[in-house]
C-alpha cells in the first residue's frame, strides 16, 4: 500500500577528493562521525532509514520534523572541524514500502534532486514546501525550473542554505572544513586560503606549478 512520506537524501560534498587525498581510514573515520553526526540531528520522529557508503536516506511522516532535521545537520557539519559539508535534497510523496526498502517516483525525485544541490545546502520540492505546517521557511529561496533524467517534466526547486560563519573555509584539496578558531596551515602567499595538513597544502602547491609550467609553454 502506498504512503505519503518525507524524504532527505544527503551525502557528504567531497567525499572523492578526501578519500583520494587521506586514503581509506580515514574515509573510514569519518563516515562513522558522519552517522554520528546525522543521528544527533534527528528531530522529532524523523529516522535514519539507510546509509550506503556516504549517502543516508531519512525519512519522516513529519515534513516539519523533517526540515527540522535537515537544518540540524546543516549546522552540525559545518561545526564539525576537519569534516565535510552535506548537500542534498528534501521531498514528499506516496512511495511503497517492501522488505523494509522504499519504491517509487518520489525516492527518485529526491535523488536527483539531490544530484544538484551545492556543497553546505538542500534543495526541496514545492511539494515539500507544501506539505509543511507553517508557512514556508525564509531560508527556501526558489533557483527555478530544473530538468531531471527520466522525470518527464520540469519542476520548480528551493534551495535551503544557512549562512556560512565568516571563520569557515574549505581546504581546496580534501574539501575538508577548516575553522579558523581550529588548528590550520595557512597559504604561504595566498591569503584566505587554508589547509587542513601540510600534505593537502604541498599537493596544492605542486599541482598549481604544473599548470604554471603547462600555461607557461603553450
Amino acid at each position: 500500500m502506498e504512503q505519503e512520506i518525507a524524504i532527505l537524501i544527503a551525502d557528504l560534498s567531497g567525499y572523492t577528493a578526501l578519500t583520494e587525498t587521506h586514503g581509506a581510514t580515514s574515509a573510514a573515520d569519518l563516515i562513522d562521525t558522519y552517522i554520528e553526526i546525522v543521528t544527533n540531528s534527528l528531530v522529532g520522529n524523523a529516522s535514519l532509514h539507510q546509509s550506503v557508503g556516504d549517502e543516508v536516506l531519512i525519512i519522516s511522516d513529519s515534513p516539519d520534523h523533517l526540515l527540522s532535521t535537515a537544518i540540524m545537520l546543516l549546522q552540525n557539519a559545518s561545526g564539525e572541524h576537519n569534516f565535510l559539508q552535506v548537500h542534498g535534497a528534501l521531498h514528499y510523496g506516496k512511495v511503497v514500502n517492501r522488505n523494509n526498502n522504499y519504491f517509487g517516483s518520489a525516492i527518485n525525485i529526491t535523488s536527483r534532486m539531490a544530484a544538484h544541490a551545492s556543497a553546505g545546502s538542500f534543495l526541496c520540492s514545492a511539494e515539500f514546501l507544501n506539505a509543511l505546517s507553517s508557512v514556508p521557511v525564509s531560508q527556501a529561496v526558489s533557483k527555478g525550473k530544473y530538468s531531471f533524467k527520466n522525470v518527464s517534466e520540469e519542476r520548480e526547486v528551493f534551495e535551503i542554505k544557512l549562512d556560512t560563519p565568516e571563520q569557515l573555509y574549505i581546504d581546496p584539496v580534501c574539501r575538508m572544513i577548516i575553522s579558523r578558531e581550529s588548528s590550520f596551515i595557512a597559504h604561504p602567499v595566498e591569503s584566505n586560503i587554508f589547509f587542513c595538513s601540510r600534505n593537502c597544502l604541498e599537493v596544492y602547491l605542486k599541482k598549481n606549478a604544473a599548470i604554471s609550467q603547462q600555461e607557461s609553454k603553450s
